[in-house]
């Protein structure tokens, strides 16, 4: 059972914390359940439309070619917390549009899907106590170009717990290590690997291929589960 803490940011009087080993189970327990019950196997990379099936199970609606200029020039995805619904979920067209970005699409849904996944029942239980809602109001998470979902600032608890778990969806920690251990094995490598050398490069690709993401992405991923360099999974926000 998640343990709640006070929430400092004064969203709500109490909020989830999530160690980094938290998340990793629980995202890989969610996306193995959901390619199992869909498939009848596990098979990555996940299909973006899988992604899409996904968030269209959990929140009230998906609309993947929204006009979300009105927010900024500079969102790309949003989660709107409504009234007496579960979330929906909003994603720019410009990314669905445009094959070239699909990892960042892909990197995107999930990020959305953690908040939907995560925060949606912290949304309804302050609306119940019209602590944050007055009649009709939403509340709105966004995703912004020039910010990795991935890796998102330890100093908003919920953004972290999202960056986490976009990573944790599309590469689950397991099925990561197995990558990582065939790769160290057949290099006959078993110490630590440094991000930037030459075996750290291929390790990010090999992952960015398995799992279809970027290779800044995969590096991201790797480093936060102690995979490249020093173990970077202890942060602030859990």
């Amino acid at each position: 059972m998640v343990r709640h803490v006070k929430d400092a940011t004064g969203r709500f009087p109490e909020r989830p914390h999530y160690e980094p080993a938290e998340l990793d189970r629980e995202c890989e327990r969610l996306i193995t359940t959901f390619l199992c019950a869909r498939h009848g196997e596990i098979r990555f990379p996940i299909d973006t439309e899988d992604l899409k099936k996904l968030i269209e199970r959990d929140a009230s609606d998906l609309d993947c070619y929204a006009d979300l200029s009105g927010y900024g020039p500079d969102v790309e995805g949003l989660t709107q917390f409504l009234p007496e619904r579960r979330p929906a979920v909003k994603i720019s067209a410009k990314l669905t549009d445009d094959d070239r970005r699909e990892n960042r699409l892909r990197t995107t849904l999930t990020h959305e899907y953690t908040h939907v996944r995560l925060h949606g029942y912290l949304f309804q239980m302050a609306q119940s106590q019209r602590s944050l809602f007055d009649a009709g109001d939403t509340f709105r998470t966004m995703c912004k170009r020039d910010a990795d979902p991935l890796a998102l600032p330890q100093t908003d608890w919920m953004e972290w717990q999202a960056g986490y778990g976009c990573g944790a969806l599309l590469m689950p920690v397991s099925y990561v290590r197995r990558a990582v251990e065939a790769v160290l094995t057949e290099h006959g490598h078993y110490g630590a690997v440094a991000p930037h050398s030459e075996l750290g490069g291929l390790l990010a690709r090999r992952v960015s291929e398995g799992f279809q993401v970027s290779v800044d992405a995969a590096r991201v991923r790797l480093m936060k589960l102690g995979l490249l360099g020093e173990a970077q999974g202890q942060a602030l926000f859990g």
